[in-house]
Parts: structure tokens; sequence; C-alpha cells
């Protein structure tokens, strides 16, 4: 779960990676602010006591309070120097981390809520009023904010020597048993739920495939489907490769190319910020399109 380059002060300086982890970077937060953005907007206009809307207006907090830090991963891999002192290099250094796991549990959230609708036969699932979204989304942030960010940041980094110039460096962390073991058994969480829900969502469709007649993609029980394969396709290219190379990585962090890799793998989880722009250009979409007659029994798809 952690940030880290074996032997920090013995591994050379890739300026091939530094560029490869700028542009990367560079990219993610371009397209994750305007992603975002245009998003928020769209929510403006939405039903804003449905729970899945909540989780979505939960996702993008997430987004945001991670793109806050990457301008300072950027900087830091074009000047390869490290300037604003141990404990903020430990907070951005961290903050992809949070980010990852945050957004895998309210994709989860995301997922679990829509399959009730769709196995309760519902059209959707909402609060009795906004307070009440408002009060479940402050009890989630309790939590984390309370009693997880704490502990993480804590024990984040803490017994290794590190070069002050230098971020993102808590190699040492992997001598402890107890964090390998952390890791496997994340690992492990992490890929079981990802290939259940993605085993379960290609089922789900198959079974409305074959049930609906005419083209699929003008109902919208079929769309609604396809928009919770999107959120497992995000989980499964984004978070999969990641911790599948982890394995690995936890078994060599003294080999500096490891490290390096690992980076790019970690970095590459980062492009989940992207998923707002798939409710964007859905809604763009529908909105130019025209809908097919409801005498057809053809329902246009919507957030």
């Amino acid at each position: 779960m952690f940030d880290n380059i074996t032997n920090s002060t013995n591994c050379p300086d890739n300026e091939v990676i530094s560029y490869v982890l700028t542009a990367l970077y560079s990219f993610i937060f371009i397209g994750g602010v305007t992603g975002i953005t245009l998003m928020s907007f769209l929510l403006f206009q939405s039903n804003t006591r449905s729970v899945t809307t909540t989780a979505v207006i939960n996702l993008i907090v997430v987004h945001g309070i991670f793109l806050l830090t990457v301008p300072f991963r950027i900087l830091y891999y074009i000047k390869n120097e490290w300037l604003l002192g141990d404990d903020f290099c430990k907070l951005v250094s961290a903050m992809i981390h949070v980010h990852l796991y945050l957004s895998f549990i309210f994709y989860v959230i995301t997922l679990v809520i829509r399959y009730l609708i769709f196995f309760n036969r519902k059209d959707k699932l909402e609060f009795y009023r906004t307070l009440h979204a408002v009060v479940a989304s402050v009890a989630v942030w309790v939590l984390v904010v309370v009693i997880i960010f704490p502990l993480f940041f804590k024990e984040y980094g803490r017994n290794g020597k590190y070069d002050s110039s230098k971020c993102f460096q808590f190699q040492d962390e992997f001598m402890k048993l107890g964090v390998q073991i952390l890791n496997y058994i994340t690992i492990a969480i992490i890929l079981a739920v990802v290939f259940a829900f993605l085993c379960m969502q290609i089922c789900i469709i198959v079974g409305i495939v074959r049930k609906l007649q005419g083209p699929v993609l003008a109902y919208q029980e079929f769309c609604a489907q396809m928009k919770s394969l999107f959120f497992i396709l995000v989980m499964f290219f984004c978070f999969v490769p990641y911790h599948i190379f982890r394995i690995y990585y936890v078994q060599n962090v003294n080999d500096c190319k490891i490290v390096k890799y690992n980076d790019i793998c970690l970095s590459l989880t980062a492009i989940s910020c992207f998923d707002m722009w798939s409710f964007v250009l859905q809604s763009n979409y529908f909105k130019q399109s025209k809908c097919m007659s409801l005498k057809n029994k053809f329902v246009c798809c919507h957030f």
C-alpha cells in the first residue's frame, strides 16, 4: 500500500522515467480537473437525493482532493528535487494510495446500489430528503478523516531514513513482515472483488441481451448495466495491473528497476480520475440524439 523506492539513496535518477511520469501526471491532472468540473455542472441538474448520485458526488470529492496534490508530483519529477519538507512529502505520497482505495470503496458502493436496484426491480434508490444524503456522505468522511487518515499518516514512512531532497521513497517499510502481509491481503481483496463483479456483470448483461428484442442500446435497462460495467472496467484496467505487479514488487523491493516500474504502474491507477468523462460524454450524446418512440417501448438512457 505504500509509494516506495528501495534503497533510495543508492538508486540513480532515471530521466526517462521522470519524463514519463511528468507526462502521465500532467495528462491526468488536465483531464481529471476538466472531467470533474464538467460533471459538477451536470450534477446541479440531477436528482441529489439519488443514492447513486450521492456516491458519484463523493467520487468527485475524492478525485478533487487527490488532484490538488498532483502539481507537486509534477514539479518534483521536473526538478528531481523535493524542497517542501518531509511531512508534506509523506502527505503527497500517501494521497495517491488514499485516492486509489477510497475510489475503490465508492466504486463498490455504487455497484452494490446498482445491483440492489436491478435485483429489486426498482427504477432507482433515493434518500427521503437531501439532508439524508448529506448525512450519509458526512458519516463516511468522518470515518475516513477521524480514524483512517490519522492512522495511515502516522505509520506511513515512520521508520525509514531518507534523503530529504528526494520524495516518494519509503521502501524501508517493506522490511517489516506486517507490512508485507497487509499488502498481500489488500491485493487479494482487490483482485477477488473486481473479478467477482466482472463475472457477475457479464452474466447479467448476457441475460438482458437474450431477453430484449430490437436494438439493445435503446433500452434503459441495458444502458444501466453498461454503466455498471464501465465502473468495473475502470477498476479492472486502473487497479488490477498495479496490484498484480505489486505481488512481484513486494518480493523485489531491492531492485531499483522494479521500483521505477512500480512508480509507473502506480501512476496509472490515477487514470481512474477520467471516470467522470463517461457521464459527461454520455449526457452530451443523448442531448444531441433523438429518443426512440415510447410506443415502440424504447427508452433513452439517462444518468
